[in-house]
This record gives structure tokens, sequence and C-alpha cells, in this order.
């Protein structure tokens, strides 16, 4: 575990780290569009670590990949009021986009900066 970072992405704090792949909600990019993060609360690059206050927006930077645009796991909702004869079922399946993370660097030109 050389280098990770914590950042803020689709409502969420999810640490990350180089050359893993993750699940956002659906993003507005193409399959293999790179990206980068711009709320970054936390890096820990080799023995030094740095907390933003509350964003490290200007001075690091996370390069992400898309891999793919699929649909998650179907997750299935049951209603039912007792003595009553009613019951309700329904569901959905969560829109996801998967993402693999480049690189976690020095601030750098990037491609498209994702505000999420």
């Amino acid at each position: 575990m050389s280098s990770y970072a914590i950042v803020e992405a689709c409502g969420k704090q999810m640490w990350i780290e180089e050359g893993k792949f993750y699940d956002f909600d659906k993003l507005p990019f193409s399959k293999g569009d790179m990206f980068s993060l711009s709320d970054i609360l936390l890096v820990k690059m080799d023995d030094s670590a740095e907390i933003g206050q509350p964003y490290l927006t200007d001075k690091y930077s996370v390069e992400l990949r898309v891999l793919q645009h699929f649909s998650g796991p179907k997750i299935r909702v049951y209603k039912m009021r007792s003595k009553k004869k009613t019951r309700k079922t329904f569901g959905h399946r969560s829109k996801l986009t998967r993402v693999l993370v480049q690189s976690i660097s020095k601030k750098g030109v990037a491609q498209t900066t994702c505000f999420m």
C-alpha cells in the first residue's frame, strides 16, 4: 500500500488506491474516457500524509478511467400490513459506473475535471 487517497464522489467518501477499480453511481462519461476527481480529502504518498481543509484540490490530482457502465444487484422490497390483506412488492437496480484509478499524483494537467 504505497499511496492512497480519500476522495468525495457521488455523495460518498471513498478510500481509493492506484491500480484498483471502484463502482460509482452512473457518471456522464463514455467507456474509455479519462477524468480527474476534484474533491480530495486526504492523500498519503510514501511516508507523508496531507489532510485537506476541507479539500486538497490545488495540490493533488486523482486520474480515473471509465471501464464500463452496468446495473447493480437487484434490490427487492416487500411491504405487508398484517391482517389487512395488503401486500406490495417492488424493487430496483442501481445504474453504476466502474472506474479504474490510473494515478494519484501532485497536481498536473487533467483532461476533464468531475465535480461531484
